[in-house]
Order: structure tokens, then sequence, then C-alpha cells
């Protein structure tokens, strides 16, 4: 039994000083692995165009409505939509409100282009680092 342990180890040492010595070794980026960060900052910018079209079209909703309350007396009726739920308020109780809301929409807007920009900037960096050029967009 231990004859057969002691040869065990001898195998396993023969083949530790087989291996061959670890050098360092260049890692360089494959074309798959660029194409696949070339997709994702693709992908991230278009996530980012489809939130600002979003946000826009919200934008100019609210100033449409907007626009269309202010002429009208603040004792009138209207109905305004809150989380799925029509309830009837007076244009002096919605404008504030849809006013408020508005702004918010705008800040969130310029927020969201300058997050767009800044990846657009990334992306172009990332490029030049690694030299890549598209073919076709």
């Amino acid at each position: 039994m231990a004859q057969s342990q002691v040869s065990a180890k001898k195998q396993q040492g023969s083949v530790i000083s087989e291996l061959p010595s670890w050098e360092p070794v260049l890692l360089t980026i494959s074309g798959v692995e660029l194409q696949q960060q070339y997709t994702n900052f693709k992908n991230n910018l278009q996530q980012l165009a489809d939130r600002i079209g979003n946000v826009e079209q919200e934008t100019e909703e609210h100033k449409l409505v907007l626009e269309t309350l202010k002429p009208l007396p603040g004792e009138r009726k209207c109905f305004r939509m809150i989380n799925g739920v029509l309830v009837e308020r007076t244009v002096k109780d919605v404008l504030p409100a849809l006013q408020t809301n508005s702004d918010g929409l705008k800040r969130v807007l310029d927020e969201l282009v300058k997050q767009y920009k800044r990846q657009q900037e990334d992306m172009e960096k990332w490029k030049k680092k690694n030299n890549v050029q598209v073919v076709q967009q």
C-alpha cells in the first residue's frame, strides 16, 4: 500500500515538472470581443435614444395640455388621470401639478441628453483606443 502511494506521488511530481514555466503573455482583445463591446455600446445608445424619445413625447403632451388649460377659468371642471384612475378636478387644482410635472420632465430630458452625449464620447474614445473602424452602421 505504501509502495503505491510513493509511486503516485512520483507520478504527480513528474507531471508537475513537465508543465511549461509560466511566462507573461500579452493579452489582446479578439475581434469577437471587440464586436461584443461595440454591440453593447450601440445597444446602450439605442436604449438612451428610446428613453429620450419617450420623455420628449410626454413633455410635448404636457405642453399641449398646459396651453389648452391656461386660458380657461380656474373654476372649470377638468379630468386628470392619476395612476390609471380618472379623477375630476378644477383647472386651478390641476395647473400647478401639471407645471411641476412638465418642469421635472424637462430636467430628466436634459440629463438623458447629457448621458447620451457622454456615452457617444466614450464610444468614440473606445473606437480610437482599439483602432476600430465601422464598415457598415
